[in-house]
């Protein structure tokens, strides 16, 4: 098995299972590397003797790769499918931060579930991203220069505290101008956050489906919408400034008021792992504490 490792930060009081986790791996005879900066990282803070091999860029990595190991929260598989792109390589996530929707298995957790991994004893479940482009091309200015994401694509105000107003087209049809913060079009995926926590619904992973919440709307009529992931939206943006921000996930770009987007699924997804002793029920149960009732 040939195995990527990626993280982004080192949480506090991790070390322990992260060092496990290489050790066991390396005592197996897998064959993975670690993220050059991320392992650098991991050398500031705990003791490894061992040089493991390591990669930097995307052009390091092929479909050759069985596994992609996240070390961190949601926001870390967010930024590995920048590394994974459309190589169809599974991410498995291990969580050391908080929530941890995608990144469902616990950094405690890590050597009871290590030979589920190492056996392919999971199942893989596929995740569908939103493609953006616009009338100029601009989002090459983006810091990596790609232009999807799994989560959500948002639209949103920039220096000012005035709303912006979001012309909004479904396949060339006029849907309605929202007058508001901004707008999330989000992915099954996503539901579970932006889009949520503006009052948006949650939806199965596996519904063909695409959600467009407003942020903040001055009118108290509109609500989060339920399109088909089939529909190309096209957007128009005008307000006060001459530009507003539009994010693919985290990742942000500055747009001037004359570009029109268009927003529609990828012709690629993205592989999560899940255990078979875990669902996207028993996730949303426990991390949305569904059913909790002090009468209970």
């Amino acid at each position: 098995m040939k195995i990527g490792i990626y993280g982004q930060y080192y949480h506090d009081n991790s070390g322990t299972y992260i060092k496990e986790l290489l050790e066991i791996l390396d005592a197996r005879g897998v064959d993975f590397l670690v993220k050059e900066d991320y392992l650098q990282l991991l050398e500031e803070e705990i003791s490894i003797e061992k040089k493991y091999k390591t990669f930097s860029s995307y052009s390091e990595l092929d479909n050759s790769f069985d596994l992609f190991i996240t070390i961190g929260g949601d926001g870390t598989i967010l930024r590995a499918i920048t590394y994974i792109r459309d190589l169809g390589i599974p991410i498995f996530g291990i969580n050391t931060g908080r929530l941890g929707f995608l990144a469902t298995v616990q950094e405690y957790e890590i050597k009871d579930t290590i030979d589920y991994i190492l056996n392919k004893e999971f199942k893989v479940e596929n995740r569908t991203l939103l493609e953006l482009t616009t009338n100029n091309d601009e989002i090459l200015a983006t810091e990596d220069g790609l232009n999807f994401a799994l989560n959500e694509i948002t639209i949103s105000r920039k220096n000012t505290t005035s709303m912006i107003t979001i012309s909004t087209y479904l396949n060339n049809e006029y849907l309605t101008s929202y007058w508001a913060d901004g707008l999330i079009i989000s992915t099954p995926t996503g539901s579970t956050g932006y889009s949520l926590s503006c009052g948006g619904p949650v939806i199965m992973p596996h519904a063909k489906n695409l959600v467009l919440t407003p942020i903040a709307p001055h009118n108290l009529n509109a609500r989060p919408l339920v399109i088909p992931d089939d529909m190309e939206i096209q957007l128009e943006v005008s307000g006060r400034e001459p530009a507003f921000l539009a994010s693919l996930d985290s990742r942000l770009i500055t747009l001037d008021h004359d570009t029109i987007l268009k927003i529609k699924k990828s012709s690629f997804k993205i592989k999560l792992v899940e255990l078979y002793s875990e669902s996207f029920l028993k996730t949303i149960r426990k991390k949305l504490l569904w059913g909790e009732d002090k009468r209970n």
